[in-house]
């Protein structure tokens, strides 16, 4: 008894609530906006679709006003606006749906009414006419609204028509059977493409979000990855800092007690800082797949440019070095950095453009250093790359870093080039 007294009760707030869920559904409720051009089921066959339906509406207002004309009888005003109408109101529902569907609702019920007096035993009551034109309502509504609505538009176009038909004067061939299946059918061909036209905006929606996952990733990857290079760089500084700060006391005869002080907080700092430093990026450094041996190794600068160049001319590839201006000691973050962008366009060159010539230049300028990495066109195509590469990505950000500039491109003759300008000083 406590089962059916609970069911009871939510039948009764069902009740309650059929009116305002059927106002919202059947009217009130949005329906789907257009996709926008470029979006999955963007208006590119909107204009195709928008002159088939109007010759389709055309055609059926013809045959429809010849339905309803006696032989041999002039054909009335009312008709022939009515059938208009139809079919106006089915070309409206590629814009208003909802609305286009209400008015083909109640042309359909004048229509019965009209055709019943007149329509010939033999035909077919609904007539062919008035079951298509609301079919191509429920349809475009289908399209455009959530299944459990399109199904209640489609509950109330069978129960309305049935209604309409109940009453007639003569005998006709009843054909609400086939009207109800002709409209399911519409309904479930209008939800199935919604459905589709869902699934692939989500698809396209999340296809974006992976790829800007996806690159954030990789950003992030490449600014890790140049973290722990220059960690050795920082944590050099800062051993230097300490030891100077150790030894400056017996440089001096008689130091102070404020200079001895003075000193021994730096040290102290440093030592802080550096410890600091070793924990945070020591971090970074333990997701890196190198030995140990090479991993705290020194990191490279432009002075070892000339032994990358032999190393990827051994394997194979005919490139030739040039330095201009007057050589000196780069900051550490500098040459790293000039290093590492050069050797990543050397291994751009070995992928990306097998048989070519390369040449890598090295220019000191008095506030700046510029490497300048070209290749010739490829004798061959290049393989299939096995995934997206981070190269440009990361000389990018090791510009950045420096406050520097990068550019890349093709060159005339079919190669390319790479070209980073990276500051001595302190951009800030």
């Amino acid at each position: 008894m406590t089962g059916a007294a609970g069911a009871g009760r939510r039948l009764v707030v069902l009740l309650r609530r059929l009116p305002r869920t059927l106002y919202e559904d059947l009217w009130a409720s949005p329906v789907d906006p257009l996709p926008a051009p470029g979006r999955p089921g963007a208006p590119v066959w909107r204009p195709v679709f928008a002159m088939l339906l109007a010759l389709a509406a055309a055609a059926v207002t013809l045959f429809h006003v010849y339905d309803l004309i006696p032989p041999g009888a002039g054909v009335p005003a009312s008709v022939v606006l009515l059938a208009l109408l139809q079919s106006v109101t089915l070309i409206a529902g590629l814009f208003r749906p909802l609305y286009a569907w209400w008015v083909s609702l109640v042309l359909m019920v004048v229509s019965v009414r009209l055709s019943e007096p007149v329509l010939p035993p033999a035909d077919a009551f609904p007539t062919v006419p008035e079951i298509a034109l609301q079919s191509g309502a429920l349809f475009l509504l289908a399209l455009r609204v959530h299944p459990r609505r399109a199904a209640t538009a489609l509950v109330v176009s069978l129960l309305t028509g049935a209604l309409a038909a109940a009453h007639h004067t003569q005998r006709h061939d009843h054909a609400l059977d086939r009207a109800f299946l002709v409209l399911v059918t519409a309904v479930v061909i209008g939800a199935a493409l919604r459905a589709l036209r869902v699934a692939r905006t989500e698809l396209v929606e999340q296809s974006e979000l992976t790829a800007e996952e996806r690159a954030r990733r990789t950003l992030l990857e490449e600014r890790n990855r140049i973290a722990r290079e220059l960690h050795d760089v920082v944590a050099h500084h800062m051993s230097v800092i300490s030891i100077q700060a150790q030894v400056a006391p017996h440089l001096v005869e008689h130091p102070p007690e404020e200079l001895k002080a003075n000193l021994a907080g730096i040290r102290e700092n440093a030592v802080e800082a550096l410890a600091e430093l070793r924990r945070v990026l020591g971090v970074l450094r333990a997701e890196d797949a190198l030995a140990d041996g090479v991993r705290h190794a020194p990191q490279p600068t432009l002075d070892r440019v000339d032994e990358l160049v032999g190393t990827v001319r051994a394997a194979g590839v005919d490139v030739t070095a040039r330095t201009t201006g007057v050589p000196r000691q780069l900051p550490p973050g500098v040459g790293l950095s000039a290093y590492r962008v050069t050797q990543e366009a050397l291994s751009n060159v070995m992928r990306h453009a097998p048989g070519a010539r390369a040449r890598v230049e090295v220019c000191y300028h008095t506030a700046a250093v510029t490497v300048r990495i070209t290749n010739s066109a490829p004798r061959a195509p290049a393989a299939p790359a096995a995934g997206a590469g981070h190269g440009l990505l990361g000389m990018y950000e090791r510009a950045a870093l420096l406050g520097g500039d990068l550019t890349h491109g093709p060159t005339p003759g079919g190669g390319y080039e790479v070209m980073a300008t990276l500051p001595l000083e302190d951009p800030s």
